[in-house]
């Protein structure tokens, strides 16, 4: 079984400083400290944040039952503002899926603001197709939107 999910996030920040954050590794530098109920720690494994870039990420108590997950960046696009990643150990590969891609995509609105829209694409294996319920969008949504503030809090610093 496949499937996908989609959340828009309207920043009100130019698109190319909210891709600042999600373009390289610096992301995963700030993640931990903005959402310590969903990631305890990001780790680099490889690479330099680019495409073939692994991460292991581990997850917070709360955030069952996820314990971990290992994501390689697949598609880095600087003039699109699109980054790709899929799950290649842990994760929800622990629990029957066969494919987890998480997609973020900085649309620019205007000069002034954008859109953050994260989509996730899954297959799952026939006989787990009722663990599609844990396939949700909402960290990356809270992810977004915890950015989003970020950027403006550093600005007005």
């Amino acid at each position: 079984m496949k499937g996908s999910l989609c959340h828009d996030f309207e920043t009100g920040l130019p698109a190319a400083e909210v891709w600042e954050m999600y373009r390289g590794l610096r992301i995963s530098q700030v993640v931990p400290q903005l959402l310590p109920d969903i990631f305890k720690k990001a780790e680099l494994v490889e690479g330099d944040g680019g495409v073939g870039t692994v991460l292991h990420l581990t997850f917070s108590h709360g955030v069952a039952p996820l314990e971990y997950q290992k994501e390689k960046f697949i598609k880095i696009d600087h003039e699109n503002y699109v980054k790709e990643a899929i799950i290649v150990e842990g994760g929800l590969l622990d629990h029957g899926f066969l494919k987890y891609l998480m997609r973020i995509e900085i649309i620019g609105q205007s000069d002034k603001t954008s859109t953050i829209r994260s989509t996730i694409e899954y297959e799952v294996d026939d006989e787990k197709t009722g663990n599609t319920s844990f396939v949700s969008t909402s960290a990356l949504a809270c992810l977004a939107e915890a950015i989003t503030e970020y950027i403006k809090a550093q600005k007005s610093a």
